[in-house]
């Protein structure tokens, strides 16, 4: 047998339980591993890293010295999830998108959440990605967050929390898609025998999402990217030749009578809709970011005046501060009058006197993170820190308590990964992709981050994670 079983009772295996029982729904693809020589394990790994290098399947990690282009390391055992569970996690997912949308709308406009106090108003404020120019506006169909990557882990038990809200521009889709090609070719009689879902279709959707914000019939659509060097630039490449639109560059717009237009062999031609890949302060330098060298001069003033829909829509970053992830179980009792189906992880705000002495006191123990950070950065994980990084981060969050949020150090579930020859648990999570469409629809897949290093609960491409396809079963 190639698997190695770990019966650690404070950790959720997704293949074994805690007597070491393979679990139902893994017990054909255990079957077909176990069939497999080790030897010939190497070839697939080796394989699956060559196809990805062949495929362009690069991304850029900043401040690397050894080379700006990596792939996402592809781990060929694939993450199972049941039927079951995720009809669960689908239905919980499609309550926070909603609830979040009018939570966005809301404090762009009446902002009645804030009149009665259910969330601090000084807490949305003074969030750096509150953006003025967008207060009094309505975007299209009245959608914000139309394209979300909502981040999700397991405890112990088992349970699903979610982790982190990504309404800006979530990255990673494009590996979902092509991991899945990848995976299938190693092993195109399991998806038969399992009824994997398909997730091939999200071009597609993702194309019709963005015509569908514009009235006209046949809407001009285009990927704005921040150009070549930036991390995530495969992906935005690959959608844009997957969707056949046009990827453009800041540079290849203009404006004109609050109209945007792209540059093209054959004259200016408008652009109807933009799914853009650049953060709102570089979005316009008229609007934002007056050093912005990334974005076109205009672009809001286009989008304000109703003859430009972006996607995601400006603005929406404010519901991705994670001190504003806190409320968001109230969030979604305020607007829905429903309980959240799925669970915040325990979170402390820094901006609260009680909570700021309590992750003071216990930095060993929390994980503590920037409010608008992402990517691992700007994070302590108080278990495997120094002494010396703790005291950093206690100075920080004393000189900026609005900044920091703690929350507890989950046990992460794990699943099994190839290292060399031998297949063991490696801590897990998940990011599942949500398009706001006429309706709230998730993908039946997602993208499963791994940490590759054992004992790691670090699973971020740009802090060393790997990757693995994920089978979401009909049943």
């Amino acid at each position: 047998m190639h698997f190695k079983i770990s019966n650690e009772g404070n950790i959720y295996d997704e293949m074994f339980d805690i007597s070491g029982n393979c679990r139902p729904h893994y017990q054909k693809f255990m079957y077909k591993m176990n069939s497999i020589p080790k030897k010939r394990l190497r070839q697939l790994q080796h394989a699956t890293d060559t196809a990805q290098l062949n495929m362009g399947m690069t991304f850029n990690v900043y401040h690397d010295k050894e080379g700006l282009e990596k792939i996402l390391h592809l781990d060929i055992v694939p993450r199972i999830i049941n039927g079951k569970d995720w009809q669960r996690l689908e239905a919980g997912l499609q309550q926070r998108i909603e609830a979040l949308n009018l939570f966005i709308h809301d404090i762009y406009n009446e902002r009645k959440i804030l009149k009665d106090k259910v969330v601090p108003e000084d807490l949305i404020l003074t969030s750096k990605d509150y953006l003025e120019p967008c207060v009094g506006l309505t975007p299209p169909r009245g959608i914000w967050c139309h394209i979300t990557g909502t981040d999700l882990v397991r405890d112990e038990h088992g349970e699903f929390y979610v982790l982190e809200d990504n309404l800006r521009c979530p990255s990673g889709v494009s590996y979902l898609l092509e991991n899945r090609e990848i995976i299938k070719r190693l092993f195109p009689d399991l998806f038969n025998q399992l009824s994997v879902r398909p997730v091939s279709d999200y071009p597609g959707k993702l194309l019709n999402m963005l015509q569908f914000l514009s009235d006209k019939e046949k809407p001009v659509v285009a990927v704005l990217t921040p150009g070549v060097f930036n991390s995530a630039y495969f992906e935005h490449s690959y959608l844009a030749h997957q969707m056949g639109v046009e990827l453009v560059t800041g540079q290849d717009l203009v404006v004109r009578d609050n109209k945007v237009y792209m540059q093209t062999t054959h004259g200016l031609q408008q652009v109807d809709v933009l799914y853009r890949r650049i953060d709102d302060i570089f979005l316009d330098p008229l609007a934002f970011n007056p050093d912005s060298l990334l974005g076109t001069p205009g672009l809001f003033k286009a989008f304000a005046s109703g003859n430009l829909a972006l996607a995601n829509a400006p603005g929406t970053g404010v519901a991705d501060d994670k001190a504003v992830y806190s409320y968001v179980p109230d969030i979604i009792k305020y607007y829905l009058d429903q309980e959240a189906l799925i669970s915040n992880v325990p979170t402390y705000l820094c901006s609260r006197e009680d909570d700021l002495k309590y992750v003071l006191d216990n930095l060993e123990k929390l994980v503590v993170k920037e409010t608008n950070a992402a990517g691992g950065y700007g994070m302590l994980i108080g278990p495997k820190s120094t002494k010396k990084e703790r005291i950093e981060f206690h100075k920080k969050i004393k000189t900026h308590p609005r900044k920091y949020i703690a929350q507890p150090t989950l046990s992460l579930s794990t699943v099994p990964t190839l290292d060399g020859t031998r297949i063991e648990g490696r801590h897990v999570d998940l990011r599942p992709y949500i398009l706001y469409n006429r309706q709230v629809e998730v993908l039946p897949g997602a993208l499963t981050r791994v940490a590759l290093v054992k004992g790691s609960l670090v699973v971020n491409s740009s802090q060393g994670g790997g990757s693995k396809d994920t089978w979401v079963l009909y049943k």
